[in-house]
Protein backbone atom coordinates (compact mmCIF):
# COMPACT_ATOMS: atom_id res chain seq x y z
CA UNK A 1 0.00 0.00 0.00
CA UNK A 2 1.12 3.36 -0.86
CA UNK A 3 -0.32 6.47 -0.31
CA UNK A 4 0.81 10.48 -1.15
CA UNK A 5 -0.94 13.42 0.16
CA UNK A 6 -1.38 16.39 -2.06
CA UNK A 7 -0.59 19.77 -0.73
CA UNK A 8 -2.06 22.67 -2.36
CA UNK A 9 -1.80 26.14 -1.71
CA UNK A 10 -5.01 27.72 0.39
CA UNK A 11 -7.96 28.68 -1.51
CA UNK A 12 -11.43 30.07 -0.20
CA UNK A 13 -12.65 27.65 -3.28
CA UNK A 14 -11.03 24.72 -1.51
CA UNK A 15 -11.21 25.03 2.56
CA UNK A 16 -11.59 21.47 3.09
CA UNK A 17 -7.78 21.32 1.51
CA UNK A 18 -6.18 22.57 4.74
CA UNK A 19 -8.12 19.88 7.08
CA UNK A 20 -6.51 17.46 4.42
CA UNK A 21 -3.05 18.55 4.76
CA UNK A 22 -3.27 19.03 8.61
CA UNK A 23 -4.79 15.61 8.64
CA UNK A 24 -3.63 13.25 6.09
CA UNK A 25 -0.01 12.38 5.79
CA UNK A 26 2.19 10.30 3.43
CA UNK A 27 3.46 6.81 3.90
CA UNK A 28 3.36 3.13 3.14
CA UNK A 29 2.95 0.31 4.66
CA UNK A 30 3.28 -3.92 3.85
CA UNK A 31 2.36 -7.35 5.20
CA UNK A 32 2.23 -10.60 3.72
CA UNK A 33 -0.99 -12.53 4.07
CA UNK A 34 -1.26 -16.27 4.23
CA UNK A 35 -2.08 -19.43 4.93
CA UNK A 36 -0.42 -22.62 6.43
CA UNK A 37 2.81 -21.21 7.70
CA UNK A 38 5.68 -23.60 7.00
CA UNK A 39 6.61 -23.96 11.12
CA UNK A 40 10.34 -23.78 11.40
CA UNK A 41 10.46 -20.96 8.46
CA UNK A 42 7.86 -18.44 9.13
CA UNK A 43 6.42 -16.38 12.48
CA UNK A 44 2.71 -15.87 11.43
CA UNK A 45 2.05 -12.69 14.00
CA UNK A 46 -1.78 -12.65 13.78
CA UNK A 47 -4.22 -15.31 12.62
CA UNK A 48 -7.28 -13.79 11.15
CA UNK A 49 -10.52 -15.17 12.33
CA UNK A 50 -13.14 -13.50 10.85
CA UNK A 51 -14.02 -10.33 8.36
CA UNK A 52 -16.88 -8.40 8.04
CA UNK A 53 -17.79 -4.80 6.09
CA UNK A 54 -20.72 -3.14 6.59
CA UNK A 55 -21.93 -0.16 4.00
CA UNK A 56 -23.56 2.56 5.62
CA UNK A 57 -26.94 3.73 3.24
CA UNK A 58 -26.93 7.39 2.66
CA UNK A 59 -23.73 8.15 3.55
CA UNK A 60 -21.96 8.36 0.30
CA UNK A 61 -21.15 11.62 0.63
CA UNK A 62 -19.73 11.80 3.96
CA UNK A 63 -16.24 10.79 2.91
CA UNK A 64 -15.56 12.06 -0.96
CA UNK A 65 -12.40 11.35 -2.64
CA UNK A 66 -10.85 12.91 -5.40
CA UNK A 67 -8.10 11.84 -8.04
CA UNK A 68 -7.14 14.98 -9.80
CA UNK A 69 -3.48 16.02 -11.19
CA UNK A 70 -2.73 18.30 -8.01
CA UNK A 71 -3.40 14.49 -6.04
CA UNK A 72 -5.82 13.02 -4.13
CA UNK A 73 -8.43 15.34 -2.33
CA UNK A 74 -10.83 14.22 0.36
CA UNK A 75 -13.60 16.10 1.53
CA UNK A 76 -14.89 14.92 5.13
CA UNK A 77 -18.59 16.21 6.16
CA UNK A 78 -18.56 16.78 9.83
CA UNK A 79 -21.28 14.14 10.80
CA UNK A 80 -18.62 12.12 10.09
CA UNK A 81 -17.40 10.99 13.68
CA UNK A 82 -21.04 11.12 14.77
CA UNK A 83 -21.90 8.93 12.10
CA UNK A 84 -19.17 6.32 13.00
CA UNK A 85 -20.28 6.39 17.09
CA UNK A 86 -23.67 5.56 16.04
CA UNK A 87 -22.97 2.71 14.46
CA UNK A 88 -19.76 0.90 16.01
CA UNK A 89 -21.45 -0.60 18.68
CA UNK A 90 -23.78 -3.23 16.77
CA UNK A 91 -20.81 -3.76 14.34
CA UNK A 92 -18.12 -5.04 17.05
CA UNK A 93 -20.73 -6.59 18.31
CA UNK A 94 -21.16 -8.85 15.59
CA UNK A 95 -17.84 -9.12 14.82
CA UNK A 96 -16.79 -10.17 18.40
CA UNK A 97 -19.93 -12.86 18.28
CA UNK A 98 -18.23 -15.30 16.38
CA UNK A 99 -15.72 -15.89 18.99
CA UNK A 100 -18.09 -15.85 21.61
CA UNK A 101 -17.44 -12.45 23.03
CA UNK A 102 -19.64 -9.68 23.70
CA UNK A 103 -20.51 -6.08 24.74
CA UNK A 104 -18.95 -6.85 28.28
CA UNK A 105 -15.95 -7.67 26.42
CA UNK A 106 -14.82 -4.35 24.58
CA UNK A 107 -11.43 -3.85 27.30
CA UNK A 108 -10.55 -7.91 27.07
CA UNK A 109 -9.44 -7.30 23.51
CA UNK A 110 -6.52 -5.26 22.02
CA UNK A 111 -7.78 -2.55 19.62
CA UNK A 112 -5.99 -1.48 16.17
CA UNK A 113 -8.01 1.13 15.19
CA UNK A 114 -7.48 2.75 11.65
CA UNK A 115 -7.10 6.64 13.29
CA UNK A 116 -9.04 8.67 10.98
CA UNK A 117 -8.81 11.60 13.27
CA UNK A 118 -8.89 11.94 16.85
CA UNK A 119 -12.72 12.90 16.56
CA UNK A 120 -13.04 9.66 15.78
CA UNK A 121 -10.80 7.51 18.22
CA UNK A 122 -12.11 10.19 21.04
CA UNK A 123 -15.63 9.22 19.95
CA UNK A 124 -15.48 5.21 19.50
CA UNK A 125 -13.33 5.49 22.83
CA UNK A 126 -16.01 7.10 24.83
CA UNK A 127 -19.57 4.96 22.94
CA UNK A 128 -17.71 1.52 23.91
CA UNK A 129 -16.06 3.04 27.10
CA UNK A 130 -12.55 1.56 25.98
CA UNK A 131 -10.00 2.40 28.61
CA UNK A 132 -7.63 5.10 27.34
CA UNK A 133 -4.65 2.71 26.59
CA UNK A 134 -6.97 0.45 24.55
CA UNK A 135 -6.06 3.42 21.54
CA UNK A 136 -2.44 3.77 22.35
CA UNK A 137 -1.59 2.53 19.08
CA UNK A 138 -3.71 4.30 16.93
CA UNK A 139 -3.29 7.23 18.65
CA UNK A 140 0.53 6.93 18.13
CA UNK A 141 0.23 6.30 14.61
CA UNK A 142 -2.04 9.23 13.78
CA UNK A 143 0.64 11.37 16.06
CA UNK A 144 3.70 10.11 14.35
CA UNK A 145 2.22 9.69 10.36
CA UNK A 146 -1.11 11.70 10.33
CA UNK A 147 -4.11 9.69 8.20
CA UNK A 148 -2.09 8.07 5.52
CA UNK A 149 -4.99 6.12 4.28
CA UNK A 150 -5.42 2.58 4.26
CA UNK A 151 -1.81 1.69 4.96
CA UNK A 152 -2.13 3.30 8.51
CA UNK A 153 -3.26 0.33 9.98
CA UNK A 154 -0.19 -1.12 9.13
CA UNK A 155 1.67 1.23 11.59
CA UNK A 156 -1.10 0.60 14.08
CA UNK A 157 -0.47 -3.25 14.40
CA UNK A 158 2.98 -2.68 14.43
CA UNK A 159 2.96 -0.28 17.44
CA UNK A 160 0.26 -2.77 19.21
CA UNK A 161 3.01 -5.82 18.64
CA UNK A 162 5.63 -3.32 20.41
CA UNK A 163 3.17 -2.56 23.13
CA UNK A 164 1.60 -6.06 23.34
CA UNK A 165 5.63 -7.05 24.27
CA UNK A 166 5.83 -4.65 27.62
CA UNK A 167 2.23 -6.22 29.00
CA UNK A 168 2.68 -7.88 32.59
CA UNK A 169 2.24 -11.94 31.96
CA UNK A 170 -0.34 -11.64 34.05
CA UNK A 171 -2.81 -9.54 31.65
CA UNK A 172 -1.64 -11.32 28.47
CA UNK A 173 -4.93 -12.94 27.94
CA UNK A 174 -6.54 -9.68 27.18
CA UNK A 175 -4.40 -8.89 24.38
CA UNK A 176 -4.55 -12.38 22.43
CA UNK A 177 -7.80 -11.80 20.85
CA UNK A 178 -8.17 -8.30 19.22
CA UNK A 179 -10.24 -6.55 16.66
CA UNK A 180 -8.85 -4.62 13.41
CA UNK A 181 -10.99 -1.92 12.19
CA UNK A 182 -10.90 0.70 9.26
CA UNK A 183 -13.71 3.50 7.79
CA UNK A 184 -13.47 4.34 4.61
CA UNK A 185 -15.71 5.99 1.77
CA UNK A 186 -18.98 4.83 1.36
CA UNK A 187 -19.24 4.85 4.19
CA UNK A 188 -17.71 1.81 5.14
CA UNK A 189 -16.85 0.01 7.91
CA UNK A 190 -14.25 -3.11 7.87
CA UNK A 191 -13.54 -5.14 10.60
CA UNK A 192 -11.48 -8.18 11.41
CA UNK A 193 -10.95 -10.53 14.37
CA UNK A 194 -7.90 -11.29 14.71
CA UNK A 195 -5.64 -13.31 17.52
CA UNK A 196 -2.55 -11.91 18.27
CA UNK A 197 0.27 -15.02 18.20
CA UNK A 198 2.88 -13.25 19.78
CA UNK A 199 1.37 -12.99 23.10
Amino acid sequence: MLYFSAARPPSADRPYDLVGVALFGDGAGAMIIGSNPVVKIERPLFELHTAIQHFLPGTEKVIDGKLTEEGISFKLERQLPQIIENNIQDFCVELMGSAGYSEKDFNKLFWAVHPGGPAILNRLEKKLELLPEKLNASRRALTDYGNASSNTIVYVLEYMLEEAKNVKKDEQGHNEWGLILAFGPGITFEGILTRNLTV
